[in-house]
């Protein structure tokens, strides 16, 4: 999974992490037997979403009010379960990895949840919107268990049973407004409308690596009025279909990590979210930005922010076209063919001059400053090239800054050898001497000039521009860089006196 890909679960600081699966169940922690009735089938591998509520958050593996604000009580009513008033139930239930394969007790799902406005199902075995699970308790606490059914067969069901493990857990928590479905096994099935209007609260909803059809999708954006995000990443789309209505609430679509590579696929998500204000394309292998710049700006009217992450895109026409989006500030390009060649300098100072109406560039925000040397950097790195190869926009940088003369090339690495003058008795001799060697190590330099051993013999640095005079050079280990040395200065050989 990549690092722009939502991940399965919604982190929450405030929960135990979910552990392996208890062994025994909800049921037994009641005391109830299950016993199935001879000429039923036999329960199916897998667990209930109340059987996992209640192990989870059983005081044992969550303590009751371990803190202000941890969790919501649930308390006891005569008709109420056994179990409620010892659960501690926070309004955000993570229960991803789990095993869940059924809903459970309807009742106890609207009683345990009436508070809940976050729910994390990613990674379980919810594998079909269309079937049921109904498990009923009579008053002897015996199980009766009920075939799985799938609409559209002939058998005719009372209204009561008649839900889906997915709505049914759905529509008994009233005030749900975020879901993760992500990791479900939901492709081949289709969700109809009546099913999909329990998710009629929902705000967010994510449904990454479920694999679920543009249909599917469809029916959720008709039943979902005021859904603002949407997570649709890791589903092998190649192509999008349009839906028959626009969703005019959604802001924010997360579409990482599928295979959409023609931008007429992309163009559809504009058709059918208007109100659009972030797309998040990382690791989908668009090739270009095949449309004109009026046509943009039609289709993503109040787009602010979009993330271009591990692209296709190869030429600097498709990022003039992001100037099209009227209302563009942010945006994410990291990992794009057209880049690779640049230096990482190169890339975000000609990528902010062509964008000039960005305020942040790979998460990081484009100061007044930056932007202008960018925009400086863009004149002077397009100056030498061919008339027929300047892009328009150094026209207009030209326009504003003039232009501009190549920047004087400094060398700013330390002098390594200079030209000394070397006075020894009336002699002069001018002579080249590295600075990274020791005054012992000139000294040695210098006996075939002077005919003195190093032992016998003081040398004295005069800087031309000192005040002072000579300095002896007495320590043997000092290197020749630390006097300052430069050239036009003057060494002194003087023998030492017996």
């Amino acid at each position: 999974m990549s690092r722009d890909t939502p991940g399965a679960s919604r982190a929450v600081p405030h929960l135990l992490a979910v552990g392996p699966a208890v062994s025994s169940g909800c049921l037994q922690e009641r005391g109830t037997v299950a016993e199935v009735q001879e000429g039923t089938m036999d329960q199916p591998s897998g667990r209930s979403f109340m059987q996992v509520l209640c192990e989870k958050y059983s005081p044992e593996n969550f303590p009751y009010r371990r803190g202000p604000g941890m969790g919501v009580h649930v308390p006891a009513t005569p008709q109420g379960s056994p179990m409620k008033d010892r659960l501690n139930l926070p309004s955000v239930l993570v229960l991803n990895s789990c095993g869940i394969t059924c809903a459970g007790d309807e009742n106890e799902i609207a009683a345990f949840c009436a508070h809940v406005s976050e729910l994390d199902l990613s990674d379980n075995k919810l594998e079909d919107w269309h079937e049921l699970m109904l498990i009923s308790f009579d008053n002897n606490r015996e199980i009766n268990v009920m075939k799985l059914i799938h609409l559209g067969t002939s058998l005719h069901l009372p209204r009561d049973v008649q839900s889906w493990p997915v709505s049914k857990i759905v529509s008994n928590v009233p005030h749900l407004e975020f879901l993760n479905l992500s990791s479900n096994p939901l492709s081949l099935s289709v969700l109809e409308r009546s099913c999909a209007g329990s998710f009629a609260g929902v705000r967010k909803l994510v449904l990454n690596n479920s694999k679920a059809s543009w249909e599917t999708v469809h029916t959720i954006l008709q039943e979902l009025p005021d859904l603002e995000e949407l997570f649709l990443c890791l589903n092998d789309y190649e192509t999008v279909s349009c839906s028959p209505v626009c969703c005019q609430s959604l802001k924010l679509l997360h579409i990482t990590d599928n295979n959409l590579q023609d931008w007429t696929e992309i163009r559809k998500l504009g058709i059918m979210f208007p109100s659009l204000d972030t797309l998040i394309l990382a690791n989908n292998n668009l090739m270009t930005i095949e449309e004109s710049e009026d046509s943009l700006a039609r289709l993503f009217p109040n787009l602010r922010s979009i993330n271009l992450h591990k692209s296709g895109l190869h030429c600097w026409e498709d990022i003039d076209k992001l100037n099209s989006f009227p209302k563009l500030e942010e945006v994410k390009l990291l990992g794009i063919p057209l880049l690779q060649s640049y230096t990482t300098e190169e890339r975000r100072k000609l990528l902010i001059a062509r964008l000039p109406s960005i305020i942040k560039l790979n998460g990081s925000i484009v100061a007044d400053g930056e932007r202008e040397d960018s925009e400086r950097f863009f004149i002077r790195y397009y100056m030498e090239f061919p008339e027929e190869e300047v892009p328009f926009r150094y026209h207009e940088l030209v326009t504003k800054y003039g232009k501009l003369e190549p920047l004087a090339v400094v060398d700013l690495r330390p002098q390594s050898s200079v030209k000394v003058e070397v006075h020894f008795q009336d002699k002069v001799e001018e002579m080249s001497i590295r600075l990274d060697q020791t005054v012992a190590e000139l000294k040695k330099h210098l006996k075939t000039v002077v005919q003195l051993s190093t032992s016998n013999m003081l040398l004295f640095y005069l800087d031309q521009e000192a005040p002072f005079g000579p300095e002896e050079m007495k320590y043997s280990s000092r290197a020749l860089h630390s006097y300052g040395i430069r050239d036009g200065d003057k060494i002194y050989v003087e023998p030492r006196m017996k």
